[in-house]
């Protein structure tokens, strides 16, 4: 996939989409960990099913397993528009940009209104500085 480069106002303009999509996989997180968390459990109490039985792990290890395509559906779905992905938990998103000819990163996260930091490609979330408008 070919880098895309970002405005200001573009990455702003996805960020309702991108919104969504991480509430949805930090929903989907949420679920899986408690799902996952029941299967252990199951597991523990169970243990192993006898041959020609019934596998009482089967629905929970499925659902476990759609869970898993629908979160690696919305990661794609981000990535695919030219975001990246860098902290599900803060819901961390970067958008690359050009500055003064070099490449840096627009940076979003979940709970602020709209982008308003970058940082340098290698300077991460901690090298955040804020946008002066032109």
């Amino acid at each position: 996939m070919e880098k895309r480069w970002f405005t200001l106002a573009e990455a702003n303009a996805l960020l309702p989409k991108i919104r969504e999509e991480i509430e949805q996989l930090q929903a989907i997180h949420q679920e899986f960990e408690s799902r996952f968390l029941r299967l252990r459990m199951l597991k523990e109490q169970i243990g192993q099913p006898r041959a020609g039985q019934p596998d009482p792990f089967f629905t929970l290890e499925s659902e476990l397993e759609f869970m898993q395509i629908e979160a690696r559906t919305l990661v794609q779905s981000i990535h695919m528009k030219g975001a990246q992905l860098k902290d599900l938990e803060m819901g961390l998103v970067d958008f690359p940009s050009l500055r003064n000819g070099e490449e840096v990163l627009l940076c979003w996260r979940m709970g602020e209104e709209s982008i308003a930091y970058w940082h340098g490609v290698n300077d991460g979330y901690r090298g955040r500085k804020l946008i002066e408008e032109n």
